[in-house]
């Protein structure tokens, strides 16, 4: 993500209890992916739970991205 999408995040967060929860979801899933990843070797299960992680890390990036496009839109017709 680009520096000015997170500023944006962080600015509509505080009021959108919505776009918070799929941030800090985002964020939770991110350093679970990490942790996972950084192993030399993942179990079978591990690998299927990486693979789940990334699926809902994407999805809710998804959610959030479509959110912020609403909020910028809102603000080029202001």
């Amino acid at each position: 993500m680009e520096p000015h999408e997170i500023e944006l995040l962080e600015q509509y967060a505080k009021n959108d209890p919505e776009l918070k929860a799929l941030w800090e979801d985002h964020l939770l899933y991110k350093k679970q992916i990490e942790k996972l990843e950084n192993k030399p070797y993942r179990t079978p299960t591990e690998a299927q739970t990486l693979k789940h992680l990334k699926k809902q890390k994407l999805d809710g990036k998804t959610r959030f991205m479509a959110i912020l496009d609403k909020y910028r839109s809102e603000e080029t017709q202001a």
